[in-house]
């Protein structure tokens, strides 16, 4: 029994493995793609890229690979990519253009703060996410810092900018030479994971940059949304249906596949139905003699026709199949007086 378990989880794991790295190729193909992210080509790999990534966060969450109770150097080297998955998530959907924009960029900053978070908790990053609050009162601040204190946060902050550019673009460089180094058939797992671990580090870059121009965008956005409101309505057609993010936590997970409270599993028996359409008295009670003649719902119940028309037919066949000499004079002579009485001929009308 334990080497079928064996065999089951390895399965398992082999269906997540080829259902990620399918996601990445295509990911790869998107990135690296020269068509308009807007052309249908694009748009409809995306969509596609993105189901791919859903499936195998809902996998993720369904194997509990992550816990926050545990070190990075405790994840499995094979697993470790699966920490990208919020990223990819986040990345695809910014390049979505049907939809509300408002919409897809909230589900992104959702995807990019639960990715920095994940990555907090393993201690890869160390990203603060501010609230509003905090905002405001750093814009008071910088309100009442002299003309030299603003000047020197400004450079201070260029240095920042350039620094990070900087380890950008060396992440950028090593992963493509550990790419080549992953190519190989003999790569050990020493290079996987350093493989990995590096393409972490560079999403936590990307991550934060695409938080900081959704933290510019929002504004505009809710600006033009005011401007909607001022405007006449004008009919459309219905807009499609939200996008929804799905993250790598178990009960998020269930509210995203089932929705709140699992509305789509049963809630009671065949029996339990049967019983209560008969109380309803949609169902006929077995239990009961019916005195009345049979309705078309109880008779297609019951597996009974009530069309006389179709007894009489069967009637009828079945008395030519056995040559009965009655009802062949029968018709006969119903022939012979159709022959000689055209219909219509009896109603002239007073006409000659």
């Amino acid at each position: 029994m334990a080497s079928n378990n064996n065999e089951h989880a390895e399965e398992g794991a082999q269906t997540l493995s080829s259902i990620f790295k399918e996601g990445m190729d295509r990911y790869n193909n998107i990135v690296n793609s020269e068509e308009p992210t807007n052309s249908p080509d694009i748009q409809m790999s995306v969509k596609k890229t993105m189901k791919i990534f859903e499936q195998a966060t809902r996998l993720v969450s369904l194997s509990d690979i992550f816990s926050k109770n545990e070190g990075i150097e405790e994840i499995a080297t094979n697993d470790i990519q699966y920490f990208l998955l919020p990223a990819l998530l986040g990345s695809l959907s910014l390049k979505l253009t049907s939809g509300e924009r408002k919409d897809i960029v909230d589900v992104a900053e959702i995807y990019f703060k639960d990715y920095l978070s994940r990555c907090n908790d393993y201690g890869l990053s160390n990203y603060q996410f501010g609230d509003k609050d905090t905002n405001k009162e750093d814009d008071k601040s910088n309100r009442e810092k002299t003309e030299f204190e603003q000047l020197e946060m400004a450079v201070n902050t260029r240095a920042n900018k350039i620094q990070r550019y900087k380890e950008h673009k060396e992440l950028k460089s090593k992963l493509e030479d550990l790419k080549k180094n992953m190519e190989n058939e003999h790569s050990d797992e020493e290079i996987k994971r350093n493989y990995f671990m590096t393409m972490i580090k560079l999403f936590i870059y990307e991550a934060i940059d695409e938080l900081n121009s959704i933290n510019m965008e929002k504004p505009i956005l809710e600006h033009m949304a005011n401007m909607k409101k001022d405007d006449k309505p004008q009919p459309k057609r219905p807009p499609p249906p939200p996008l929804k993010p799905i993250i790598i936590t178990r009960d998020e997970v269930q509210k995203a596949v089932y929705g709140a409270g699992y509305p789509s599993l049963p809630t009671m028996t065949v029996q339990e139905f049967y019983d209560k359409r008969i109380a309803d008295g949609i169902f006929p009670d077995p239990n009961k003699t019916k005195t009345s003649p049979m309705n078309l719902q109880e008779a297609a119940l019951a597996g009974v026709s009530l069309n006389q028309d179709e007894k009489e037919e069967e009637d009828k066949e079945k008395l030519m199949e056995e040559d009965d000499d009655e009802y062949i004079a029968r018709m006969r002579a119903k022939d012979e007086y159709k022959d000689d009485h055209r219909r219509g001929w009896g109603n002239r009308m007073n006409r000659s």
